[in-house]
């Protein structure tokens, strides 16, 4: 082991902390303000600082909304450019989520206005829940996010084969 109680032995990986720190995790529950603002947590807003962007891109995405810091978005964009024409029924989903896609930006207070029309194809009321992904964030309706969670839960043996093929279960 190194020096430090990193667990990292000479000649691996330098800078742990940094990497610990510029992934989207866990989860928290916010309410939104009366004007549709949503208090982006602060562990999430240091990802954001990371990536050297204080904009998310928001876009919906069937049940919740996703935002991404931009370089995700534009990575998700190239993929799409890239390998979206051999996928069938492409173009509808670019419609909805591209076509959807709103940019937001942090203010002072750490805060993202999400636009009603976003707010409503979600299902968004006043309570949400953030769930950091690793690379966006889900902005789910309170509700839903919970009967979501306890659908995976109670079906989560699904998911022990494509996590074995992982290497994790």
């Amino acid at each position: 082991m190194g020096h430090g109680g990193s667990g990292v032995a000479a000649g691996g990986f330098s800078g742990v902390s940094s990497l610990i720190q510029s992934r989207f995790r866990s989860r928290t529950e916010h309410s939104l303000d009366d004007k549709g603002r949503l208090n982006f947590p602060t562990r999430f807003r240091e990802v954001m600082r990371q990536s050297g962007s204080q904009t998310l891109m928001v876009a919906p995405w069937k049940s919740h909304l996703r935002a991404y810091p931009v370089a995700e978005w534009e990575a998700l964009e190239t993929k799409l450019l890239s390998e979206g024409g051999s996928q069938a029924g492409i173009a509808s989903f670019v419609r909805y989520v591209v076509g959807g896609v709103v940019e937001c930006a942090l203010d002072r207070q750490g805060r993202i206005l999400l636009p009603a029309d976003l707010r409503l194809d979600a299902g968004l009321t006043r309570d949400v829940v953030l769930t950091g992904m690793i690379d966006w964030v889900e902005i789910w309706d309170r509700d839903a996010w919970y009967a979501e969670t306890r659908a995976t839960r109670d079906s989560f043996d699904r998911h022990e084969a494509s996590l074995s093929r992982l290497g994790i279960f």
